[in-house]
């Protein structure tokens, strides 16, 4: 799997790119105060209605786990494909993590791998007055190499597997005002019943993609996000403020707050900066997440 996922990276993509129409590129970093990840994404249009891309990520996480830190850098790659029609979009986007490295003798090295699909369907399509109202509903899938924690037991060094399945809905109004919901559900086929923790690479955001920046490995249960957008089209300016609950397993339940506006700065190049405040329901434990991006167009 893993050598498949790597060698359709590398011939996809620069298929692609020899009959690019568009090409895009950004690059992204966000810090806190115990973690830091750099992205940067190539992503090319060879037709009118498919979009293909490669992103890199890099996570340094220096949180306090309860079996310790991830010392190392994590990596890890994507291949996001788009295809559009006119009343349909189909979204694939395969991931995966690079092997990590245990420094206790007693884990395995951790690795991911998985990926999501998603449909989205277009439900209503005023022109006349610019209202339109979209359902993003999909399902992803993930197995990870790690060490999973249970309260009866020693630590196991296994392969764990995780789903998700998720509905987005978005309504537009006037191009001027969004609206965005989204909740999603976790399934663990090889059970959850006792689990304290799962000492693994995936980062759960690439699973669903919620009102967060966070980067969390904390196995998830539910959650419920939603977000609103307020855009002017004249100058590709927006501002959105957004709020997520989530409930998890291995972790006590959070409340996420963010803010963001995204401008452009120069002909075909855009700007995005964002805060993020995350707090625990018990007030325990409180993150503030910083987010600077960087957006061309060719």
């Amino acid at each position: 799997m893993r050598k498949l996922f790597l060698l359709l990276t590398l011939i996809t993509l620069p298929a692609f790119m020899v009959q690019a129409k568009t090409l895009d590129a950004r690059a992204s970093y966000l810090w806190s105060s115990d973690k830091n990840q750099a992205m940067a994404s190539l992503s090319v249009a060879p037709t009118y209605n498919t979009r293909a891309g490669l992103v890199a990520r890099y996570v340094k996480d220096m949180r306090d786990y309860s079996f310790g830190r991830l010392k190392d850098p994590i990596y890890s790659v994507y291949l996001p494909l788009l295809f559009q029609f006119e009343l349909l979009d189909i979204e694939l986007t395969p991931f995966y993590y690079f092997e990590h490295n245990a420094d206790n003798p007693s884990y395995q090295d951790a690795y991911a791998y998985g990926g999501t699909f998603a449909l989205t369907m277009l439900m209503e399509n005023d022109q006349v007055n610019d209202i339109y109202t979209r359902a993003r509903l999909g399902a992803s899938y993930a197995r990870q190499q790690g060490t999973l924690f249970t309260k009866d037991a020693a630590p196991e060094n296994t392969d764990y597997a995780q789903a998700a399945y998720f509905l987005q809905l978005s309504h537009s109004l006037f191009r001027a005002y969004r609206l965005e919901a989204t909740g999603a559900a976790f399934q663990y086929p090889d059970g959850i019943t006792g689990v304290t923790a799962f000492r693994g690479v995936l980062n759960q955001q690439d699973l669903v993609a919620l009102q967060t920046l966070d980067i969390t490995r904390d196995l998830r249960k539910y959650a419920l996000g939603g977000r609103f957008v307020r855009m002017w089209a004249e100058s590709g300016s927006t501002l959105y403020i957004g709020y997520s609950f989530t409930e998890n397993y291995t972790a006590d339940p959070d409340h996420s707050f963010i803010i963001g506006n995204s401008f452009p700065l120069v002909k075909n190049v855009f700007f995005d900066m964002a805060y993020n405040h995350i707090e625990t329901t018990s007030h325990k434990n409180k993150r503030d997440i910083f987010y600077l991006g960087l957006g061309t167009s060719f």
